[in-house]
């Protein structure tokens, strides 16, 4: 691991400050909208409009990235996002917001696709699980630092906007001056919808709830703690703790998938996500069991994104994992897309609670349909499983891409060796 940061902090750190401004604006935009006075559904457009804009930009960057280049699509990219950063302040109403965040979405999508083939590109096949892991160690440190960031300066003014606007611009000065010559770019084209909901169901529906699931906790958690009165350090704690419980609990969750049926673990973290997340809605939750929740919420919901696009490859042929992680990705973003609108409209029935009940529902919807898929078909042995490789929902298309072909090649490698295995005298 100390050969690939050697060989590749560049890259890895720019993204990391780019996850800072990222992870900035999203809770900030929260705060500043209950100060500007936009409604709950006033602000869940501004938040939807990101996930619209990310989805976007994962559809047209391949076809930019081969009209012009890596260089240029990373450099004008990136030039958006820092210039959206600070009109933010400068233009304080919400069908501004919503547009700069269809255009912020569509930006920080394709700045994803290029600096993951980047690295990518950089690894060797011994080294690129160690990559994939320490690029998602890095973008959940850059949003945990992002909301220690929120309390140097007052959330009314332009400081907090400017400066993850001046973070951005410096993400790009190692990644450009240092990054290697753009790679061939070829992303796999994806499985039709109908082959890939008949391959995984769960996947595809666990994968579709997952993304409202977590549009919500990305969009929605600022406009919730704005709306109950937190202050701006409560709010920044309460959002972290979404992402460090998603960091501390991905790799345990893991070693559990790769040892049991996964339909029985999906069940088990989503039910365990339903209860934990309604408890804010049944009671009146202190900050401290509100920041367990968050928790919970960040430890169930990331998991199980890499647990679905893994349970997704156990029905598939290793040369097909690649172009059905793409259409994952695609069912999740329309999934993203409607999570805040549903939140924001929850919330002004039932009041701020409604933010919990929305998640609490899809947590309990993916439990069911999980154990009514296990009465539908066997699970495959755990011999006959690919190997879980810890994704974050903030991945771009290129990282679970490459994460796909790791699992094709180690479930490639499994059946040659029971195969040699079994080719052996007794």
């Amino acid at each position: 691991m100390l050969t690939v940061m050697r060989t590749s902090w560049p890259l890895l750190l720019g993204m990391m400050l780019l996850m800072i401004g990222n992870g900035v604006q999203g809770t900030l935009l929260g705060i500043r909208g209950a100060i500007e006075g936009f409604s709950t559904t006033e602000m869940s457009v501004v938040m939807s409009a990101y996930f619209l804009g990310f989805l976007f930009g994962s559809r047209m960057t391949p076809g930019m990235i081969r009209s012009v280049g890596h260089v240029r699509v990373f450099a004008a990219l990136g030039s958006m996002i820092s210039a959206v950063l600070v009109a933010y302040a400068a233009a304080p109403d919400w069908i501004a917001w919503a547009l700069m965040r269809v255009l912020i979405g569509f930006s920080f999508s394709g700045v994803y696709i290029t600096a993951e083939s980047w690295l990518n590109n950089a690894s060797t096949n011994e080294t690129r699980g160690q990559a994939l892991s320490l690029y998602m160690i890095m973008q959940m440190i850059g949003i945990v630092a992002a909301q220690a960031l929120l309390n140097v300066g007052d959330p009314s003014g332009y400081l907090l906007f400017v400066i993850p606007s001046v973070l951005v611009s410096i993400a790009f000065t190692p990644i450009l001056l240092t990054a290697s010559p753009a790679p061939a770019f070829e992303l796999t084209k994806p499985l039709s919808f109908l082959k890939l909901y008949q391959t995984s169901p769960l996947g595809c529906v666990g994968i579709f709830l997952l993304g409202g699931v977590f549009s919500a906790q990305f969009g929605m958690a600022s406009v919730w703690g704005a709306n109950v009165g937190l202050s701006v350090k409560e709010l920044s704690i309460f959002v972290a703790s979404i992402y460090v419980g998603g960091l501390i609990l991905q790799y345990p969750i893991g070693w559990l998938s790769d040892r049991m049926d996964r339909r029985m673990l999906v069940l088990g973290l989503a039910a365990f996500g339903a209860v934990g997340t309604i408890i804010p809605v049944l009671m009146e939750a202190n900050f401290h069991l509100l920041v367990f929740v968050g928790a919970l919420m960040g430890g169930v919901s990331n998991p199980l994104y890499s647990l679905l696009v893994a349970y997704t490859n156990d029905f598939l042929e290793s040369a097909d994992m690649p172009a059905a992680s793409a259409g994952l990705i695609f069912i999740n973003g329309v999934g993203a897309i409607g999570g805040p609108l549903l939140t924001g409209w929850i919330m002004a029935v039932f009041g701020p609670s409604g933010f919990f009940l929305f998640i609490a529902v899809l947590f309990a919807l993916m439990a069911g349909y999980a154990a009514w898929r296990m009465t539908r078909r066997a699970a495959p042995t755990t011999e006959q499983t690919g190997s879980y490789m810890a994704l974050s929902p903030t991945a771009g298309l290129v990282a679970v891409e490459a994460a796909a072909e790791m699992a094709a090649e180690a479930q490639d490698e499994a059946a040659a060796l029971a195969e040699d295995e079994a080719g052996k005298p007794d």
